[in-house]
Parts: structure tokens; C-alpha cells; sequence
């Protein structure tokens, strides 16, 4: 399905960095979502690589996979808890708790990115969720990925001071 404009609107990054172009599965049930993204050479870090065609030829950023991660927590926040950043959730990464990379992700064929939950935890306005995440260009595993995230309500009175 093509992205919705109220879930590109609610979320907390502008649309050149959700960089998600097409959600193409979303299972509550199993806390599963997966998305398309579109690798070209001008993406955010990506561009400004200095390539050669054997050492260091053009690939998706491993700074932006992980920033991926990020935005595909948003869209099952978004699509499966019903979290609204409008509505004052927000969500941060809490923990990495093993990231591989097994493949380079090459510019061109888009990027399948497949997140799921292993566990999530409802307290009084905070999720705490565990993810487990599948990054695949055509058969090629290029990611995999077990983070942590919490995600708070915040109200004005008890919004952290980041100044």
C-alpha cells in the first residue's frame, strides 16, 4: 500500500529521511510490518561516498540501515500499536542488542525491510518493545538486527528539556 498522508505526516522525521516509499505487509496479529525502500544514489550519506568500483562501490550507507530500523519501529508504532506521534508519543532507540551485516545493500534494487516484535511491554504512556529486524535486497540478507525501543507519552508539563 502507498504510504498514507497522515502517516507521513505524523511522523517525527520530515519525508526525504522516512525514505520508505511503500508498506507492503503489516500483520498485527504477529506485530509484523514490512516496507520497500528505494536505494538511489541520493540518499542521505550514501551520496556523499567516495566510491571505486572494487574497494568501495556504491552501497547503501550502514549509518542509514540503522537509521531504518528507526523508521520501520515508527511505522509499526504507527500501524500496530497505534502510537500517534500527534497524539505525544515518541519513540528512541534504547538498545542494540546485536547488529549484523552480511551483505552490502547495492544501489538500484530497493531494500525489503521486515520488522517484528518479540516482546512488548505496556506500562502507564510507555511501550517498551524488542525487535527483531530482516533487511533483504532480492535474496540477499543484507541486515539483521535485535533492538530495543521505548516508546513514552509526553505531555507538556513533563517534556525533557533537551537544551
Amino acid at each position: 500500500m502507498p504510504l498514507a498522508p497522515d502517516f507521513v505526516a505524523d511522523c517525527p522525521y520530515g519525508p526525504a529521511a522516512l525514505l520508505i516509499d511503500e508498506i507492503l505487509e503489516v500483520d498485527r496479529e504477529r506485530g509484523l510490518v514490512v516496507a520497500r525502500m528505494p536505494t538511489t544514489g541520493d540518499l542521505p550519506l550514501t551520496r556523499e561516498q567516495r566510491n571505486h568500483p572494487w574497494r568501495h562501490p556504491p552501497h547503501l550507507n550502514g549509518g542509514l540501515i540503522i537509521h531504518m530500523t528507526g523508521m520501520l519501529g515508527f511505522a509499526h508504532a504507527y500501524l500496530v500499536l497505534d502510537l500517534r506521534h500527534r497524539d505525544g508519543w515518541i519513540g528512541y532507540g534504547a538498545r542494540i542488542h546485536g547488529a549484523r551485516f552480511h551483505d552490502l545493500a547495492r544501489l538500484g534494487e530497493p531494500v525489503i525491510l521486515r520488522g517484528w516484535t518479540t516482546q512488548v511491554r505496556r506500562g502507564a504512556g510507555r511501550v517498551l518493545a524488542r525487535y527483531r529486524f530482516e533487511f533483504r535486497q532480492g535474496d540477499a540478507l543484507v541486515y539483521e538486527g535485535d533492538q530495543t525501543a521505548m516508546w513514552m507519552r509526553l505531555t507538556p508539563p513533563t517534556a525533557p528539556s533537551y537544551g
